[in-house]
């Protein structure tokens, strides 16, 4: 397969003219976002009591904060840890006010425009894609990742098929991979989308690593071969292509869809909170600025209605549904809308208990793994409940590295090591999927 990476060494020359290229195409990234992260702070907080987590969240409405973990001010209660992004002019009197409350807290981040300018996750730092390859182990601009999949089409057909499956709200294709052996006319499939959440950018970075695995091993590797050969992958790299293509020109920090709301100034929808599931029920807002706003309707966004139509449509033979967010180190399964257990519990959670053991064997990294409504926060409106009660019986949500060090910046040098472990998870599931779940 031709997308290799080019040795650190032999990028490093090319930097120069990368920068150049990145400033004709990504002007809001020639000053690194305009600085507008100078002097904000990232920090943890754990409130000890509800008096605590009532007074955070009334802090919080004030300072108009941007919530890391959880995503919803509602979900701040005793016991969570909170990750909360504060804006530099409303840092000091968060400060202050945990300092005279004495809320325990910790810095994690005490200049996060100096984290981006490090380069942990910033465009600059990265060699674009050259003739002779395709480096995985950086992350990739919305056009690139389009470009790619143009790409692989015309490069391995036997295994390749891609197509569109709509528009989103600014018109940008909504482009899926099928991925798999065209052995027999019936097959079952499973379903993966990327990057629901525009700045969880680890996303769509592993559904790239999950093909090009695929085809790199697909003949060394007994397993990938099964799982090719018996069944499909409909794979979407980036599901919100408006939002992350906005948080790679403007705001880094941005989650929601960019539609429009007539009668508010804010944009954007909160994409896993607008299925018709419990829709808009706890853990989902309905104000438009909110980052959980579940939209004025369930399937409002047009990104969302497209996949919805498309597992409607191909669900008697789509029989998995996995969606990979960042971050918390978690593996979730049904249901996320209230606590409850799903009728095929014990295969789903034997499957998830074998996934985590796998995806530790590599590196050592721990995840927890359960259902997300008691394992991460309650929330409605997900796409994974909704695949779950349109009848595809194995959904699973990911929450990808890491546990807060970086939140949402994961270092490029942390890409290869996530997606490796990943992979063996999936492959877990996958073919516990194929032998003993029905």
């Amino acid at each position: 397969m031709e997308f290799l990476g080019k040795p650190r060494s032999q990028r490093a020359a090319f930097l120069p003219l990368c920068l150049l290229f990145l400033k004709i195409l990504h002007p809001g990234h020639s000053h690194l976002y305009s600085s507008r992260y100078a002097g904000d702070k990232v920090i943890r907080l754990i409130p000890n009591t509800e008096e605590e987590a009532y007074a955070l969240k009334k802090i919080y409405q004030q300072l108009k904060v941007d919530l890391w973990q959880p995503s919803s001010i509602s979900q701040v209660s005793e016991g969570t840890v909170t990750d909360v992004h504060i804006p530099h002019n409303g840092s000091r009197a968060l400060l202050a006010f945990l300092q005279e409350t004495n809320i325990h807290y910790k810095i994690l981040m005490e200049d996060l425009q100096k984290v981006l300018e490090k380069g942990s996750s910033l465009p600059t730092q990265r060699s674009r894609r050259s003739v002779s390859g395709y480096n995985y182990e950086v992350y990739h601009s919305l056009e690139e990742i389009q470009n790619w999949m143009h790409h692989l089409n015309k490069t391995h057909s036997g295994l390749i098929h891609m197509f569109s499956i709509g528009k989103s709200y600014e018109g940008r294709s909504l482009f899926v991979l099928k991925l798999g052996r065209r052995s027999r006319a019936y097959k079952r499939a499973v379903w993966i989308d990327c990057g629901i959440h525009a700045r969880e950018w680890i996303g769509p970075a592993f559904c790239q690593w999950f093909v090009k695995e695929a085809l790199l091993t697909y003949r060394s590797d007994p397993t990938m071969r099964k799982m090719l050969n018996h069944l499909y992958f409909y794979i979407m790299p980036v599901f919100n292509v408006d939002g992350y293509h906005f948080s790679w020109t403007n705001d880094r920090f941005w989650r929601k869809t960019r539609s429009r709301n007539s009668r508010f100034r804010c944009r954007g929808v909160d994409a896993n909170r607008n299925w018709r599931v419990k829709w808009c029920d706890e853990g989902a807002s309905m104000h438009p600025c909110d980052d959980t706003y579940c939209g004025p309707f369930p399937e409002s966004e047009p990104e969302v209605k497209a996949v919805a139509n498309f597992l409607r449509k191909h669900k008697k033979h789509i029989r998995a549904y996995l969606s990979f967010h960042a971050y918390a180190q978690m593996l979730l399964y049904p249901y996320s809308y209230k606590y409850a257990t799903i009728p095929n519990f014990s295969c789903v959670e034997s499957a998830a208990h074998k996934a985590v053991k796998a995806l530790q064997s590599v590196y050592g990294i721990q995840y927890r793994y359960g259902p997300a409504s008691s394992t991460l926060y309650v929330s409605s409106g997900s796409s994974m409940d909704w695949a779950y009660k349109n009848g595809i019986p194995y959904t699973f949500a990911f929450e990808l590295r890491d546990t807060g060090h970086f939140g949402f910046l994961l270092p490029e040098m942390l890409i290869k090591p996530t997606c490796t472990e990943t992979m063996l998870a999936v492959k877990n599931i996958t073919m516990h999927l194929l032998r003993k779940c029905p």
